[in-house]
């Protein structure tokens, strides 16, 4: 830790320490600049107006003493000193930040349609494909909102209830197959009642069901409208999006591996219905870039303001380079008042 550095020590002064700092005023870096010309200006000046003794002496006379060049010493001792003050007034600094986010959420179901008729390709490589893939990227989107997950064909299956481990909820969402459950058909008012059993007890503001399906609701003891109606009690806003195109759609191979075309036809008005009863919207999805599209726009209309609160932890560590300069200030007038300034100067 830095801290724990003795200010004395030469660490200090090594290049890694020195990047490590946040520098809270680092112009004044760019005043250190003006130091040599500062010098440059003084010596100019002594050099012009000191006074002069001329004296002559043969060559063999002129030696050159290593010794005269101490006087330098006692400037090289305060430029040093300078240059650690300007060093302190940059102030050396650490900051450790820590910045908490967080958010009220909403609370979100996921209804989505296994029936046999989701295993159509008009959506590669089929509708439930397609869907279960939409649907794990909404999920991984989210932040801190509670999604729960049904699943429906000739009956419903709330598969997780509502939830943040969206670990868990990926997982689920993969294992999705048409297996899932035995009993055939569409049964969209018990999918719909069941994400109400989630929702209902939920404190959250917001409230919000994602209804996914391609066809008609021809199972469940259910009505669908009755279901929507008792969601809205409830204060759940509903999305309605209704996935496949309309026409000859290929539906597996025939006998020689070529995709066998079938007729799609379903009537979405009582889909609608559900999506107005809901206060919500309906979309109609023919492939898998306006499904992805559909699902962002519900994800931007249905984000939770995300609130963050920082925290900042600030050290100065100006004090040791100041503690620095007065040392070199200290040996600058020690120095300058002794033998080594009075060296004779030629």
């Amino acid at each position: 830790m830095v801290s724990k550095i003795s200010w004395f020590s030469l660490d200090w002064f090594s290049p890694s320490k020195l990047q490590s700092f946040d520098w809270a005023n680092p112009v004044w870096f760019y005043a250190m600049l003006i130091i040599p010309f500062i010098f440059i200006l003084r010596w100019l000046i002594v050099n012009q107006f000191s006074q002069k003794l001329p004296v002559a002496l043969t060559k063999k006379d002129l030696k050159s003493d290593p010794i005269t060049y101490l006087r330098f010493i006692p400037p090289v001792f305060f430029i040093i000193s300078l240059l650690l003050i300007m060093t302190s007034l940059a102030r050396p600094q650490t900051t450790n930040e820590q910045v908490e986010q967080w958010s009220e959420g909403i609370d979100i179901v996921l209804n989505i349609d296994i029936s046999e008729s989701m295993q159509i390709m008009d959506f590669l490589p089929n509708r439930l494909e397609a869907a279960k893939e939409v649907a794990r990227n909404f999920v991984a989107g989210r932040f801190q909102d509670r999604i729960g997950l049904v699943i429906f064909s000739g009956d419903a299956l709330p598969s997780c209830p509502l939830t943040t481990d969206y670990g868990l909820l990926y997982e689920l969402i993969e294992d999705i197959d048409f297996d899932k459950i035995e009993s055939r058909g569409t049964a969209i008012g018990n999918a719909i009642t069941s994400g109400i059993n989630f929702l209902r007890e939920s404190n959250s503001e917001s409230k919000v069901m994602i209804l996914l399906s391609d066809g008609d609701n021809t199972a469940g003891n259910v009505d669908p409208i009755t279901a929507a109606n008792l969601a809205n009690a409830y204060n759940i806003k509903m999305y309605v999006i209704a996935i496949g195109r309309e026409g000859k759609v290929p539906f597996g191979t025939d006998f020689f591996g070529r995709p066998r075309m079938v007729e799609n036809t379903f009537d979405e008005t009582a889909l609608r219905e559900i999506a107005k009863i809901g206060n919500g919207k309906f979309y109609r999805v023919s492939d898998k870039e306006a499904l992805v599209q559909v699902f962002d726009e519900i994800d931007r209309l249905e984000k939770a303001e995300i609130k963050e609160t920082r925290y900042k932890d600030t050290t100065d560590f100006y004090y040791v380079y100041l503690k620095w300069a007065a040392v070199f200030f200290l040996l600058w007038l020690l120095t300058k008042s002794t033998f080594v300034t009075n060296v004779i100067t030629d």
